[in-house]
């Protein structure tokens, strides 16, 4: 049964993933495309740097992704496309529906990993194309990225309420959704 549920909601993350994924594509290719073509000279600006590129990254792709989950799970459906996919929402302390700022502050939590791994990437000499053995500080930062990805799961896997940090910080859990529209989520938590 644990282990039913929380599955149910990586499952979840996977399918939100594929939208992440197109969106990353489309990004390549637009990049591709700039890179390349007559605007190559400003888009090579912006990533310039280790601090523009990752300002850029982030501008680009993390904060795009984490206003879709920020405002999905805030939104009267209370989920992502892939946690309503498989059944599930995310709802405050109190069982309700998520203030856009606490579930931004949830879906900013979510992503420090992912945002942390970026700006230790963009900061390791030849970085993409060439890079260099990574410094000791870079090496720790994404030895803290896969600490905190564990802690993620660890938690997720063995609170009772199957909470992660980030939903115990934001005050939120995954619940199962209701059978029927219209009803408050249930109480009974997910992963």
């Amino acid at each position: 049964m644990i282990y039913a549920r929380v599955t149910r909601r990586i499952g979840a993350f996977l399918l939100d993933y594929l939208i992440i994924a197109a969106y990353i594509a489309l990004l390549v290719a637009v990049g591709v495309s700039l890179g390349f073509g007559p605007l190559r000279g400003a888009f090579r600006a912006l990533f310039a740097d280790p601090n523009r590129s990752e300002f850029s990254a982030f501008l680009l792709l993390v904060l795009p992704v984490i206003l879709y989950f920020a405002l999905s799970e805030s939104s009267a459906w209370q989920a992502t496309w892939g946690k309503r996919r498989l059944g599930l929402r995310v709802v405050d302390r109190w069982g309700g529906r998520l203030s856009v700022p606490r579930s931004l502050l949830r879906s900013v939590l979510k992503f420090v990993p992912w945002e942390l791994t970026h700006a230790c990437l963009w900061r390791i000499p030849g970085w993409p194309l060439a890079p260099a053995t990574p410094s000791p500080l870079i090496t720790a930062g994404l030895v803290l990225v896969w600490i905190l990805v564990g802690a993620y799961l660890v938690t997720m896997i063995v609170s009772r309420t199957h909470q992660t940090v980030y939903d115990w910080i934001a005050g939120t859990a995954v619940v199962v959704a209701p059978a029927e529209a219209g009803q408050p989520a249930d109480a009974r938590v997910a992963a």
